[in-house]
């Protein structure tokens, strides 16, 4: 049992908050499409492309075969092409410069 904050707690149950909690920001990141990926990138350092990526390694690790575009399916809830004709804008010349600056090996 872990203990956090004083509460003991079972890792059944951590691992059920930490889904739960998963779930919530992809539901999130899917509500607000205004928000682009550069704009991700440029502030927290990962976008809905690296969750997917994530998503995919983590299905690989428990040798589970996906596709980049499945996983992204996951995280975008719908095929990434349709997202991009849907909700992505060109980055301004200052979102790619921030970007740069931020992910000189990206």
């Amino acid at each position: 049992m872990r203990n956090n904050g004083g509460s003991a707690m079972d890792q059944k149950t951590e691992t059920e908050l930490q889904a739960a909690a998963f779930r919530r920001l992809v539901s999130h990141l899917r509500e607000n499409t205004d928000v682009q990926n550069i704009d991700l990138m440029n502030l927290a350092g990962f976008c809905r492309n690296c969750l997917s990526n994530w998503y995919r390694e983590a299905a690989e690790d428990k040798g589970i075969e996906m596709s980049k575009e499945e996983s992204r399916e996951i995280i975008y809830g719908m095929p990434y092409s349709e997202w991009k004709a849907k909700h992505q804008s060109e980055a301004s010349p200052e979102q790619q410069k921030a970007f740069a600056e931020r992910n000189p090996n990206h």
